[in-house]
């Protein structure tokens, strides 16, 4: 019996320590990610939502400021948009009060194109005509700048991470320095070289680096001799874990692993939410990051794709950088957001038809059928046109006009007793669908094989009736204290833009 006793104590320590059954298990990082390269958000607004991550049980913001910081030894990098020191400082401090820990972004490998359109950083460019990504082998050059990068974050966030970013390098081993580089050692090592670097850089200055984990699980060799201190972040939005690469080499890698779930992320645009593809993924990837044992969980909300098109004055003089696709802003998606809290606080699976109506009872006032209604609407032919075709396989333009015209009357016909203007959002994403799709049917016409030059005075009429429609109102009125008034300016000229060049077009040549 004695020689049993210490088993006896470890099989009671170890069943003690094990959660009960319905016991929740947290993430010690409970985070969101707000993605400002495009839709700056007011710092009232910026306030109203760390208040909300609060009260949702949220700890940690992870802030890609882009062009929005102030950086003072680059007074280029800031756009038209920056806030001021002040602001950021009184933001975070905001945060921290709140027991947010506000973890700032700095992609430094791809993704830095505010940074490389100017000729100053020229020669860190990997490509002279695609300013997305460092030249991983100008290592003193990149060092330099990114110390004062870094160094300048560090002096107004007090977190002990840094997100260096590290995601989607689509140019690795482009250039011919790269190219032989690949050649001698391969990608892995040219990727791992660079990023060892920047974290090496960030753990000297005192702080942790956090890596968006793709590249890494694609080139499992370079996560060789990286700092232990070092974080990755593995981001699934509903594929298999294994897409990137092979997933167990990152959960066996001894790094600390945070996961990432989205609720707004690709093909999602102004002209379609995948709602019930965002549901599901906080629904199935949330408990298996508890099952990997993950140490937090981000929340990503992606604005754009992070992809550019730019605008040249002649063949080496940029003008601007416009981003490739652009998505309803943040305010309309409440409902995603306390989706993810829910899940976060519970030890199940979400169940995503009773959150739903649970949410519109208790937030609009809707009954049982009502509910329904709404989420039938909400997850309606949740497809992207790309040059007339549908993706995955879904139903006709025409058909999904219908649809969509469709979901607008019944959205309208439920009479929210509460929260109005969080509903209105709905209503408006919705509206701003079916015009599109109406656009999409007159695009289709134009460009079939046996379209006739007699039909153009119709067409210039429904795209009349396009461009006038109160949309622009409706969507000044529901963020004009959200976004700044330019940007909503913005917004509202890039959403219509294909509208009114087509008819711009037609007009002429109707003449």
């Amino acid at each position: 019996m004695k020689k049993l006793f210490p088993y006896i104590i470890l099989l009671f320590y170890v069943l003690s320590c094990k959660p009960s059954v319905g016991q929740e298990k947290k993430f010690p990082i409970q985070g969101f990610h707000l993605d400002l390269r495009v839709q700056a958000m007011q710092i009232d607004a910026l306030k109203k939502l760390a208040t909300q991550l609060h009260q949702g049980g949220i700890n940690t913001l992870v802030m890609e400021w882009e062009a929005t910081y102030p950086f003072e030894k680059h007074p280029l990098i800031p756009n038209q948009y920056a806030y001021t020191r002040e602001q950021v400082v009184d933001f975070i401090a905001y945060c921290e009060n709140l027991g947010i820990d506000v973890i700032p972004l700095q992609q430094s490998f791809g993704h830095v194109e505010y940074i490389l359109r100017h000729y100053k950083y020229k020669e860190l460019r990997e490509d002279q005509k695609d300013f997305s990504q460092i030249n991983p082998l100008k290592e003193e050059l990149a060092k330099e700048l990114f110390r004062d990068l870094y160094s300048d974050l560090i002096s107004t966030h007090k977190s002990e991470y840094i997100h260096i970013g590290g995601d989607e390098t689509y140019l690795l081993g482009h250039s011919k320095e790269s190219q032989k580089k690949v050649a001698e050692v391969g990608k892995g090592r040219l990727y791992g070289d660079y990023i060892k670097l920047l974290c090496e850089l960030v753990v000297s200055l005192g702080k942790r680096p956090v890596i968006w984990a793709d590249i890494a699980m694609k080139y499992p060799d370079a996560l060789e001799g990286l700092p232990k201190q070092t974080v990755f972040i593995d981001w699934n939005y509903g594929w298999d874990i294994n897409m990137f690469g092979k997933h167990s080499n990152l959960l066996n890698s001894g790094f600390e692993i945070w996961g990432a779930p989205s609720i707004r992320s690709h093909p999602d645009n102004y002209f379609v939410t995948q709602w019930e593809k965002h549901f599901k993924n906080i629904r199935d990837f949330i408990p298996l990051a508890k099952e990997f044992n993950y140490k937090g969980i981000i929340m990503t909300s992606w604005s754009t794709s992070g992809l550019y098109s730019s605008v040249w004055e002649s063949p080496k003089d940029l003008v601007e950088l416009y981003p490739i696709r652009r998505v309803y802003p943040l305010n309309g998606f409440n409902m995603l957001m306390e989706a993810y809290f829910e899940a976060l606080k519970t030890p199940e699976a979400l169940e995503i038809e009773k959150f739903v109506q649970q949410y519109a009872y208790q937030r609009y006032g809707f009954n049982d059928s009502e509910s329904q209604l709404f989420w039938n609407a909400l997850k309606a032919n949740p497809y992207e046109i790309n040059q007339g075709v549908v993706s995955a396989g879904g139903p006709a333009i025409k058909i999904m006009a219908d649809s969509a015209l469709w979901v607008v009357n019944n959205l309208k016909s439920l009479k929210p007793k509460n929260n109005k203007d969080e509903y209105a959002h709905y209503v408006l994403m919705s509206e701003i669908r079916y015009d599109y799709l109406v656009y999409m049917t007159i695009e289709e016409r134009l460009n079939s094989k046996d379209f006739n030059s007699d039909e153009i005075p119709h067409i210039l009429k429904q795209l009349k009736q396009l461009e006038n429609s109160n949309k622009n109102k409706e969507f000044n009125r529901l963020h004009k204290n959200y976004l700044f008034p330019a940007e909503i300016r913005q917004e509202n000229e890039l959403r219509n833009s294909k509208i009114k060049l087509m008819y711009d077009r037609l007009s002429k040549n109707s003449k």
